[in-house]
C-alpha cells in the first residue's frame, strides 16, 4: 500500500463536525470559525533526515525547508499564513548548534513572511532527526483555490521550472505566496495546488478531484537548467521535468479565454519568474502527454511514499 492508498483508506473514517469546510485530500484543511470576512487554513508536514535532507545538510536549510513546504501548501490555496507551532525529534545524540541552526533557518523565512513560531514540541527519536510543522493561515471567504474546480477546457499553467530540484532547489525554494494571492485577486481560478510529488503525480490528483481529465504538450514544459545538465539517454530531461518532485511551484488552471491576458499581466508583475501554458482540461478522465507522434496515455508518476 503506497501513500496515496493509505490516505485514501484512513479519510473515510475520519471524524469530522460542522468547523470543517475542506478536509483531507486538498493542500490544507478549510475551517469556518466564524470570522466574518475570513476562512481558517490548517497545513501540517514534516521533513525527515534521509528522505528530505541528507546528514550533511546545513541545519539553516533543513529548518527554511520544513517551513517552506507548508507555506506553499498556504500559497496552492491562495491564503496567508499566520502562525506555526513546531515539533522536533531529536536523536540521542543531537548537537544543540545544530538545533539551534534549524531554527535559525525556519525563524529567518518565519519573519520573511510574517509568520509567527507560537510555540512547540521537543522529544527524543529513535532513530533519524524529524521536523513537523503545524501552520495557520487565512483566506477571504469564498476566496480559497481547491484542486476540485478545474473544467474541461481549461488551459493549464505552471510558474518557474521543472526537475532536477535535488541540485539544491528543493532546499532554496520559494513559497510563491504573493504570486498565488496575486493570481486569485485578478483572475477566476478554477483549481490550484502546489508540485511536490512531480508534475506527473500532482496533475494525476489534480484531476481526479476535479473529475476531469488533461493533457500535456511536452514541448511546453519549462525544464529546469538543473534538469537539463543532469539529462541523460535513459533519464532526458522531460522525464525529470516530470517526475522529479519538490519543485513547490504553482500549477493552476482558468478558462481558457484568459489565458493571453493573464500571460501578459503576468509578465508586468512578476518579469523574473517564468509562468508557462503546458496544456488543457479534457472531458473525461486520465492524463495524456502530446509529443510529436501523437497524443499518448502519461504512465509516469511523481514521488510516492512507500512505493
Amino acid at each position: 500500500m503506497n501513500e496515496f492508498e493509505l490516505i485514501a483508506r484512513l479519510a473515510q473514517s475520519l471524524p469530522v463536525n460542522e468547523s470543517v469546510v475542506t478536509g483531507a485530500g486538498d493542500d490544507c484543511a478549510v475551517l469556518d470559525l466564524g470570522l466574518p470576512d475570513k476562512l481558517i487554513l490548517f497545513k501540517t508536514d514534516a521533513v525527515v533526515e534521509g528522505v528530505h535532507f541528507e546528514p550533511d545538510t546545513p541545519p539553516e536549510k533543513i529548518g527554511r525547508k520544513a517551513l517552506a513546504r507548508c507555506l506553499s501548501d498556504i500559497a496552492a490555496m491562495a491564503g496567508a499564513p499566520v502562525a506555526a507551532l513546531v515539533t522536533i525529534a531529536l536523536p540521542g545524540n543531537f548537537r544543540a548548534g545544530v538545533v539551534a541552526g534549524i531554527y535559525d533557518g525556519l525563524n529567518a523565512l518565519a519573519e520573511q513572511f510574517n509568520v509567527a513560531v507560537a510555540g512547540g514540541e521537543t522529544t527524543a527519536s529513535p532513530g533519524a532527526l524529524l521536523i513537523s510543522i503545524s501552520l495557520l493561515g487565512v483566506v477571504g471567504r469564498d476566496r480559497q483555490v481547491l484542486r476540485s474546480g478545474a473544467r474541461a477546457g481549461d488551459a493549464i499553467f505552471v510558474t518557474g521550472e521543472l526537475g532536477g530540484s535535488r541540485a539544491g532547489k528543493h532546499l532554496d525554494f520559494e513559497p510563491r505566496l504573493a504570486e498565488a494571492r496575486w493570481l486569485a485577486d485578478h483572475f477566476q481560478l478554477h483549481a490550484m495546488l502546489d508540485l511536490s510529488d512531480g508534475l506527473a503525480g500532482d496533475l494525476r490528483r489534480l484531476v481526479q478531484a476535479s473529475r476531469v481529465g488533461a493533457e500535456i504538450l511536452k514541448s511546453a514544459l519549462p525544464v529546469s537548467r538543473a534538469a537539463k545538465l543532469r539529462a541523460t539517454s535513459h533519464q532526458p530531461a522531460a522525464l525529470a521535468a516530470l517526475t522529479d518532485g519538490e519543485d513547490f511551484e504553482l500549477l493552476f488552471t482558468l478558462a481558457s479565454r484568459d489565458a493571453v491576458k493573464l500571460l501578459d499581466a503576468w509578465q508586468i508583475k512578476f518579469p523574473r519568474l517564468k509562468l508557462s501554458c503546458i496544456g488543457r482540461i479534457l472531458a473525461g478522465q486520465g492524463v495524456r502527454l502530446r509529443d510529436r507522434t501523437g497524443s499518448h496515455p502519461l504512465k509516469l508518476h511523481g514521488y510516492v511514499h512507500f512505493a
